[in-house]
């Protein structure tokens, strides 16, 4: 029986093939012949109690020229899938919820969904690494700018941060003496009215922001080190950083078995750990990145290790 694997995820003409991980996963797909329904978020519906789509079934080949061809084009139940790989990048907002509401429906009815509807919910980028303080540096949840004032002047050095966006979109490293950090308050939590993170800065970002990708829980034996650009302390290769593969230390490992278990519990088949020096700082599972610059580093083939994992769960 061949496989039919629906891919949810943002434009695919306006991807860059050589760091797109959903890409790379279409090709471990097509390499083991299974059928390519791609659909962009906005072509779900559902009706009468039906999840559809207008999916588009694909070839996809790694040409920057021309790296995939429309072979036709359907509307389907997505029931009618065995597996949807939920891509869709960030911001995390409504309308990504509502399409993770209508991917729960084919989840009832048998479709393996990756990563898991529900868990994508639940399991916020950004707060999720509050289920394990002991692998973090301090940090606050609020919106409340005194608060948050506080926290800066207890820990000197500190990274704001909003808890819907990626990419490094709208942090700041602030200190207690920086003459804009009342406008910066204002700014990021809108007046009080929207709910940040604060964590104790951590100097060694300049070795590099790690990524560290997991499998069913099973991490890569290699890290990608994102080393922030001249006069940033962003580690976002979209910010300008420099990605360089590095082994996983005995820290990374232990952070692992910290967080492995929970993920597994909660169906979430592909995460991305971020850990700058010995502290976790995000656990992506929206659309985690960087598997075609682990692979083209260290000879690997971290997609079709996913793929092999969902054969697995679907058999």
């Amino acid at each position: 029986m061949t496989i039919k694997l629906g891919v949810v995820m943002d434009p695919i003409d306006h991807i860059n093939i050589t760091k797109d991980s959903s890409f790379a996963m279409m090709l471990a797909a097509q390499r083991r012949a299974w059928e390519l329904h791609y659909m962009n978020p906005r072509q779900l519906y559902s009706a009468d109690g039906s999840t559809r789509a207008t999916t588009r079934i694909l070839r996809v080949q790694d040409d920057r020229s021309n790296w995939f061809n429309i072979i036709s084009e359907q509307d389907i139940a997505l029931s009618e899938l065995n597996a949807v790989l939920m891509r869709k990048d960030p911001p995390f907002d409504i309308e990504y919820i509502t399409t993770t509401w209508l991917l729960d429906s084919i989840e009832r009815n048998g479709t393996l969904v990756v990563n898991k509807p529900a868990s994508l919910r639940d399991a916020n980028e950004k707060l999720f690494i509050t289920c394990f303080p002991q692998c973090c540096v301090p940090m606050l949840v609020s919106c409340e700018p005194t608060r948050i004032r506080q926290f800066v002047s207890q820990h000197r050095d500190v990274i704001l941060k909003p808890l819907d966006s990626m990419g490094g979109h709208s942090i700041f490293r602030v200190q207690p003496d920086n003459q804009n950090l009342s406008v910066i308050l204002e700014l990021i939590t809108k007046g009080g009215n929207k709910t940040i993170m604060a964590q104790r800065f951590i100097p060694e970002i300049t070795a590099g922001d790690k990524r560290i990708l997991l499998i069913d829980g099973e991490p890569v034996p290699y890290a990608l080190a994102r080393i922030p650009a001249a006069g940033e302390t962003r580690g976002n290769l979209v910010a300008g950083a420099t990605g360089v593969g590095v082994a996983l230390t005995a820290r990374d490992r232990w952070i692992c078995t910290q967080v492995s278990p929970v993920l597994r519990e909660m169906g979430i088949l592909f995460a991305g750990l971020d850990v700058i020096g010995d502290y976790l700082t995000e656990i992506n599972i929206t659309s985690p990145t960087c598997i075609r610059e682990l692979d083209q580093q260290y000879d690997l083939d971290i997609a079709g290790q996913l793929m092999e994992c969902i054969e697995s769960k679907l058999n």
